[in-house]
C-alpha cells in the first residue's frame, strides 16, 4: 500500500484561465439534494435546474478545500557502496523534500484537517486557497498512528465544510472526492462506497486503530488529506491511502475518527492511545491446529475467539499477568468475538482505567486487571 506523501513528478506546462466559483460556506447551504436525481431544480430561479448534484456539492464544498505544500529537510546516508571503501568517512548531506497534499476548513478562522503524513516533521507548510489566496500553515498537531493532523492558518470568514457521520455509512452510496492530485488544483472525481469498516489487517497496515472507509472515487498522490463527501456535501471521510498498482481501490479514514483525533490535537497537541502490549490472532481450526502441533506448549481445544500469541515485556499485559495462549473472552463484560473488537475496547479506554478481561486458560476461566498506557512512540 503506498501512502501520499512525495510530491508527483509531474509538470503542467499548459496554464489555462477560467471562471472561479463564488465562496460560499456550507453550513449556510441549500437543503441536501436527492442523490438519485441527475438533474435537479428549486424553487430559487437564480438556481440552474440542470446542474446535478455533485456539480452541486464541488459548487458548495469546493471553496473549503486546500492545497497544502510542506518541504522537510532530511539527511541523506552516503552510498553504501561507495562507504565499503571510505568507512566512516563520508559526511551525509541535507536534502529537501516537498510534499503536496490536501485538506478541509473546519472553521472560518483556519483550523484545516489533513493527513499528518502530509506535514509530518514538515519545516515549512503552505496553505492554498481556490480563491487564490496563499497561507503560512502551523500544525498544531499530527497523529502518525492515525494519520490525522491539523493546521492553522490565520485568516477569518473562511468556507467551511460540513462534517457529517462516518458510522451511518452503507456500500453503493455516492461518494465525491475533491483534491490535488499529482498538483491538478481542485479535481473532483465521484463514485461509491465500496465498504465500510475495511479491516486494516488487509491493507498491510501496521495498526488496527482505524477501520477505512473503501472508495472507487479516484484518488491519487495529492488528494491525502481531502475530503471524501456524501451526496449532501458532508464530509464522511479524509482521503488517505491507496493500493499500489491497483486501481479502483482507495481508502477514507471515518470523519467521525478524524474529528475525535483532531478534537485531542487542538486541545493537548498530541494523542495518547491506550495500549496494553498484547498481539493476538483470530483463532480458526487452521490455527489451532498449528499450534497445537508446535513445540510451543500451548494447547488450544476450540476453533473460535481471540488468542493471545505475545506480549511485550513490561508491557501493562504482561505486568497483569498475561501469558500467550490465553483466550480473551470478555473485556469489561462485553462478549469478545474477534479482534477488532478488542481494540476497539482498548481505544475505548481512558489510559490508567483499570479493564477487566477474562480470558480462557488450558480450559480455566480467569479475571485480569489491566491498566492501559500510552501507546510508546518508538
Amino acid at each position: 500500500m503506498k501512502r501520499f506523501l512525495q510530491q508527483s513528478a509531474f509538470c503542467l506546462v499548459l496554464l489555462l484561465s477560467g471562471c472561479s466559483i463564488p465562496t460560499r460556506n456550507v453550513r449556510n447551504a441549500q437543503q441536501p439534494l436527492n442523490p438519485n436525481l441527475l438533474a435537479t431544480s428549486t424553487a430559487n430561479s437564480n438556481t440552474n435546474p440542470n446542474v446535478n448534484y455533485v456539480t452541486r456539492v464541488v459548487q458548495e464544498v469546493g471553496p473549503a478545500v486546500v492545497r497544502i505544500d510542506s518541504t522537510r529537510t532530511v539527511a541523506i546516508s552516503p552510498d553504501p557502496v561507495i562507504e565499503r571503501f571510505f568507512p566512516g568517512q563520508l559526511p551525509t548531506r541535507e536534502e529537501e523534500q516537498q510534499g503536496l497534499g490536501s485538506g478541509f476548513i473546519t472553521t472560518a478562522d483556519g483550523l484545516i484537517f489533513t493527513n499528518a503524513h502530509v506535514v509530518a516533521n514538515a519545516d515549512n507548510v503552505t496553505v492554498l486557497l481556490k480563491d487564490g489566496r496563499s497561507f503560512q500553515g502551523e500544525v498544531v498537531g499530527a497523529d502518525s498512528v492515525t494519520d490525522v493532523a491539523v493546521v492553522k492558518i490565520a485568516a477569518t470568514e473562511l468556507p467551511t465544510v460540513q462534517l457529517g457521520n462516518s458510522d451511518n455509512l452503507m456500500a453503493g452510496e455516492p461518494a465525491i472526492a475533491i483534491g490535488n492530485p499529482l498538483g491538478l488544483d481542485n479535481t473532483v472525481t465521484q463514485g461509491i462506497i465500496s465498504a465500510t469498516q475495511r479491516s486494516v489487517a488487509g491493507l498491510g497496515v501496521p495498526t488496527e486503530r482505524i477501520d477505512f472507509i473503501q472508495t472507487d472515487a479516484a484518488i491519487n498522490p495529492g488528494n491525502s488529506g481531502g475530503p471524501l463527501l456524501n451526496a449532501q456535501g458532508e464530509v464522511i471521510g479524509m482521503n488517505t491511502a491507496i493500493i499500489q498498482g491497483a486501481q479502483g481501490l482507495g481508502f477514507a479514514i471515518p470523519i467521525n475518527t478524524a474529528q475525535r483525533i483532531a478534537e485531542q490535537l487542538i486541545e493537548k497537541g498530541r494523542v495518547e492511545h491506550p495500549y496494553i502490549g498484547i498481539q493476538m490472532a483470530q483463532l480458526s481450526p487452521e490455527l489451532r491446529q498449528k499450534i497445537n502441533q508446535s513445540d510451543v506448549g500451548i494447547r488450544i481445544t476450540q476453533d473460535t475467539g481471540v488468542i493471545v500469541l505475545g506480549i511485550a515485556r513490561n508491557s501493562p499485559g504482561f505486568r497483569a499477568g498475561m501469558r500467550p495462549g490465553d483466550i480473551i473472552e470478555s473485556i469489561n463484560n462485553v462478549a469478545i468475538q474477534d479482534v477488532k473488537q478488542v481494540q476497539q475496547q482498548v481505544e475505548a479506554t481512558n489510559i490508567g482505567e483499570p479493564m477487566q478481561i477474562t480470558i480462557n486458560r488450558d480450559g480455566s476461566r480467569q479475571q485480569i486487571t489491566v491498566q492501559p498506557e500510552a501507546l510508546p512512540t518508538k
